[in-house]
């Protein structure tokens, strides 16, 4: 957790936040390419505020951003704050996220000529606060649950704003400026910056103790969770999980298990790799069937509290079941990278042990159904894992160690820290062994560099493979690693066959 965060974030600001947005005052977003923070800036930028930012790599998101009028700067310097302070007569606000430390020289020059700072929750709450919204929280499927809505009302003429933790497929970005009543945010527990939130509609769609970098065990995860219940005007919760169940009061409860005593329930009726038909309820009646194109009980889970927050916000079963026809997951939830020499590449940000079972299940079911959402069916499920900070996998190796023992083969990568210093005995070699002890006769194997990685995809896999690479850190660079690697045989094959010159 940053210094910035510790000293200045405060959870019991009691201003009125929506005072916060002037839009006679530029921002400017120091790190404006991170996936929150860029989402943010897009949207003010579209509403007509002046709005900059710095970060040190240039991008995607960028291009969008400049398309939008954000004015870009690739460092963050003392010359920076310099140049977002002339030109105008009004000092911008301007706005960090946990993701930057107070030793951060750009930050450091903006506290040295007394600008206004704030966190990036304080943005998003005023947004949140400002108008009617659904705000979705939870361990996980946040940005899979987030999309669904947002999809939803979009393609049923509700025209939404969104502030999503992930690329929306139906807009082509994290972020959309929408003219309609509802604004659609995902609320990240990771820091405790969720509690400002006071949206309509609250979405919990679990509750699992991760990010244990902020939080000392699930009671400390719970209580923030409350906070955010509290502040709801309504709250659809998961009657499935057993912790929500039994610590939540919910105005609303939804499920996949049972169509009794809930608000809203989704029966399966078929379940296939390539998707799932379920039968829709409302207080126990059945309402309709509808095809959902996304595989797994997870997915099922998520497009169920999907529909029953649109169903709250008065769109019509009619318009969803057709909607729910074209849904898509957000980027890097089972995201196809291609095919790799026969191989079906999948990326996949499954960083904690009950997203690694989820995203594997979906998996086996696409290998023994013989059908997919891929471009063939699957013969044999290859796991490709990072582990995610040091904290993370000393908390879970067991638990990564029995999810990852249900797939065929499984390559770990190497440890990508996330700025956390080493605790003994924690690697990604820790890992391995502990899927061994598990099943010994499962093939396991350590790399020790990315491309070491993609070296070992080549070797031990086979036509028909399933590569699933899984992880929040840079082990998505996979694809991309795989494909240098056959330009750089396909170059050498073509360079051993030019003719000699006479």
């Amino acid at each position: 957790m940053s210094a910035y965060f510790c000293a200045h974030l405060n959870f019991d600001l009691k201003l009125p936040l929506a005072s916060l947005l002037d839009r006679h005052q530029p921002l400017h977003f120091i790190g404006v390419g991170g996936i929150g923070m860029s989402a943010l800036a897009g949207i003010l930028a579209e509403r007509g505020y002046a709005v900059s930012g710095s970060d040190h790599r240039d991008n995607a998101v960028f291009d969008r951003l400049r398309r939008l009028g954000v004015r870009v700067f690739l460092e963050q310097s003392a010359t920076t704050v310099a140049a977002i302070r002339s030109g105008t007569s009004v000092s911008p606000l301007v706005v960090v996220s946990s993701a930057v430390p107070e030793t951060n020289s750009e930050l450091a020059e903006a506290r040295r000529m007394g600008l206004a700072t704030c966190h990036r929750s304080d943005v998003l709450a005023a947004l949140i606060n400002g108008q009617d919204s659904i705000a979705v929280a939870g361990s996980h499927g946040k940005t899979t649950t987030s999309t669904l809505i947002a999809t939803l009302l979009a393609a049923t003429r509700h025209d939404p704003t969104a502030v999503i933790g992930g690329i929306v497929p139906a807009f082509g970005s994290n972020g959309r400026h929408g003219e309609g009543r509802l604004l659609v945010a995902e609320a990240d527990e990771s820091d405790g910056s969720l509690v400002k939130f006071r949206p309509s509609l609250g979405v919990l769609t679990n509750v699992e103790l991760d990010h244990t970098d902020h939080y000392p065990d699930l009671e400390a995860l719970i209580n923030t969770l409350q906070r955010f219940a509290g502040n709801t005007q309504r709250l659809l919760a998961n009657h499935d999980d057993p912790v929500l169940r039994e610590r939540f009061n919910a105005s609303h409860w939804w499920s996949i298990e049972s169509a009794v005593g809930v608000s809203f329930a989704a029966i399966a009726q078929e379940q296939r790799g390539d998707g799932t038909i379920a039968d829709f309820f409302e207080d126990g009646e059945l309402v309709g069937r509808f095809e959902l194109p996304l595989p797994g009980r997870h997915n099922l889970s998520n497009a169920v509290s999907a529909m029953a927050a649109c169903r709250l916000e008065g769109v019509s079963f009619a318009e969803l079941g057709e909607a729910v026809a074209a849904l898509q997951a957000p980027g890097r939830r089972f995201d196809f990278r291609g095919l790799w020499q026969g191989r079906l590449v999948v990326d996949d940000y499954a960083h904690h042990p009950s997203e690694v079972a989820a995203t594997l299940a979906m998996a086996r079911l696409m290998v023994d159904s013989g059908r997919s959402t891929l471009p063939v069916a699957p013969r044999r499920l290859v796991a490709v894992f990072q582990p995610h900070r040091y904290s993370r996998t000393a908390q879970f190796l067991e638990g990564f160690a029995a999810a990852l023992s249900a797939a065929d083969s499984v390559l770990i990568a190497p440890l990508y820290a996330a700025g956390e210093a080493p605790i003994p005995g924690i690697s990604s070699a820790a890992m391995a062994e502990a899927v061994r002890q598990l099943a010994p006769n499962l093939p396991v194997a350590v790399a020790h560099t990315l491309d070491e990685l993609a070296a070992q995809v080549a070797a031990k896999t086979q036509e028909g493979d399933l590569v699933i690479a899984m992880g929040a850190g840079d082990v998505n660079s996979l694809w991309e690693r795989l494909e240098q690697r056959q330009q750089a045989v396909d170059s050498a094959i073509a360079a051993s066959a030019t003719p000699l010159a006479a």
